[in-house]
């Protein structure tokens, strides 16, 4: 609940803190004292639109802070506050401020962490709401009626959203699996065409090397064949250097033992003929790698161009032409397998349609059975409130299957008659402010203990009645703030004697300064100001005594 509001410089008020307890708060004064100041200050806390001219004349810029306090953190505040990455500690204060320049520039800080302003606005409905004159937010808003009756009914919202989410789910694999057969579909007959012309080739892994290695052999062989024909018309035949050699060793073995120098000769020229006989089998290696096999050259060319042909066509390397191969085979593959596949993802999607749709008709059955309890509620309030001839109607309406949601398949909207035989019509567009007031006050009266913010405010809810109706709207307000917390704004004294706590308003000037003041009243300022209620501007023993009773009757 709000706890302490803080205002700098707003309008006519310099500097006020307010301390609020639970229970009913009222807050009275004169016309014109500044109390919609107040509220505008707690507006643009709460994320209103910044306006300059709420800056107060002679100053740079105005502040507001209000500090919220909760026994446990509402989770719609918790959620919110996660998402933007502020921890609030358990028992910590939730710290809201604004600050405002003459220019229209504005910060917002929570927790003293520099914030959006659609932070705060985000915030602001699980805080503070807000039912005045013009009021076209809170239960005037049919967005959000069809939440205050699930909250009334009690329907099971999470397995209805959960159906939902798994329902959706599998809609959108069925979609994704219908998009990649069709698309598959669409490129089988090319698949086919591209594998068949791949598989005709049928690549080889590091065919490539191979094929251009021995392309380069037989070109070159092309080119040194003169030159090896010549070299081993030398090297064969019995006056070749080599048999020479051979020759000259074994008649040197024959002598070499007739002197030293003659077995080192020897030596060497074995040397010689063994070097030599290493040199003709390399030649002749080199003869049979470089043979020249003009077919065999051309069979390579061939195929190397064929092979890189295709790679280019498929934008790849020579070398990746198996593993497109098959890639293009498990894409076959799973066209065949996709379209067994989208039967089972069919059954799922019908199976969750069914679940969803089953628990939404229970969800609906449970609106529909409690929107009846809550127009009886809410009918019971309208004759007190001096509204007997108004009736109110909870519409529960089916939504076509478009427009069905993870809140179920139902509209829902609050409708009012002003009039006997009048048409029922939405909420903020029938009623006049101060029945619009009063109507929502039997709507929160009936909907009391079912959810809603921590502070809940009604500005002059009571204009324009009196007695016995404003006694009975003092009576609600007491019974809504029992165990909350609830601000009232009231010009009745039959309102303001309920209060708990009693906040008197009030506007003074000393020479072109004016200013206004917030006072926190004690026993005896509560019973002048009701007093000053009742009687107007001379306060009379009889307004007194009036004040007296009307307070020993709460």
């Amino acid at each position: 609940m709000l706890t302490l509001l803080s205002i700098r410089n707003i309008v006519l008020i310099e500097a006020l803190d307010l301390s609020f307890s639970g229970g009913l708060g009222v807050l009275t004064g004169e016309t014109g004292a500044g109390k919609s100041i107040l509220l505008d200050a707690l507006g643009l806390v709460l994320g209103n639109r910044a306006d300059n001219a709420l800056v107060r004349a002679g100053t740079d810029q105005a502040s507001v802070t209000a500090t919220f306090e909760f026994s446990r953190l509402p989770d719609a505040i918790r959620e919110v506050l996660a998402d933007a990455e502020i921890d609030v500690e358990a028992g910590e204060p939730l710290i809201l401020r604004r600050r405002l320049k003459q220019d229209g520039v504005s910060k917002a800080f929570v927790n003293d962490q520099p914030v959006s302003v659609a932070l705060l606005r985000e915030l602001a409905p699980a805080l503070v709401e807000l039912h005045g004159q013009h009021d076209d937010r809170g239960l005037v808003n049919p967005r959000g009626h069809r939440d205050l009756l699930d909250l009334y009914a009690g329907g099971d919202i999470a397995g209805v959203a959960a159906a939902w989410k798994a329902w959706r789910q599998a809609e959108a694999r069925l979609a994704d699996a219908r998009e990649a057969v069709d698309q598959a579909k669409a490129d089988q007959d090319l698949l086919l065409a591209h594998l068949a012309e791949l598989s005709e080739l049928e690549p080889q892994a590091g065919e490539e090397a191979r094929l251009a290695g021995a392309r380069s052999d037989m070109q070159k062989g092309e080119k040194l064949s003169g030159d090896l024909a010549e070299l081993r018309h030398l090297w064969e035949g019995s006056d070749a250097p080599l048999a020479l050699l051979r020759v000259a060793a074994r008649r040197l073995d024959r002598i070499a033992p007739e002197h030293p120098l003659l077995a080192e000769a020897l030596a060497a020229l074995d040397r010689a003929v063994i070097e030599a006989g290493e040199a003709e089998d390399k030649l002749s290696a080199a003869a049979d790698a470089l043979v020249h096999d003009p077919a065999a050259l051309d069979a390579a060319e061939t195929r190397l161009f064929e092979l890189r042909a295709l790679a280019r066509k498929h934008r790849c390397e020579v070398d990746a032409l198996p593993s497109l191969m098959r890639t293009m085979r498990d894409q076959l593959d799973a066209i065949e397998g996709g379209e067994a596949e989208l039967d089972s993802l069919e059954a799922a999607a019908r199976e969750t349609h069914q679940v969803f749709r089953a628990r939404a008709e229970a969800l609906h059955a449970m609106r529909v059975a409690a929107a009846l309890r809550l127009d009886e509620a809410v009918a019971a309030e309208l004759a007190p409130l001096k509204l007997d001839a108004a009736r109110f109607k909870t519409a529960v309406a089916d939504l076509p299957e478009e427009r069905w949601s993870a809140s179920g398949m139902d509209a829902v909207e609050f409708l009012i008659a002003t009039n006997p035989g009048a048409d029922f019509a939405p909420l903020g567009k029938i009623a006049s402010g101060g029945e619009l007031s009063r109507f929502i006050l039997a709507l929160k009266v009936a909907l009391a203990e079912k959810g809603g913010a921590a502070t809940i405010i009604f500005d002059e809810i009571d204009r324009g009645v009196g007695g016995a109706v404003a006694s009975a709207i003092g009576e609600r307000l007491a019974r809504l703030a029992d165990g909350s917390q609830l601000l009232a704004v009231t010009h009745s004294p039959q309102v303001a004697a309920r209060g708990n706590t009693h906040y008197m308003i009030a506007k003074s000037s000393e020479g072109t300064v004016t200013r206004t003041s917030v006072t926190l009243l004690d026993v005896t300022g509560r019973k002048e100001e009701i007093a000053r209620m009742l009687s107007g501007a001379e306060i009379t023993s009889e307004a007194r005594a009036q004040a007296d009773r009307l307070l020993e009757g709460v």
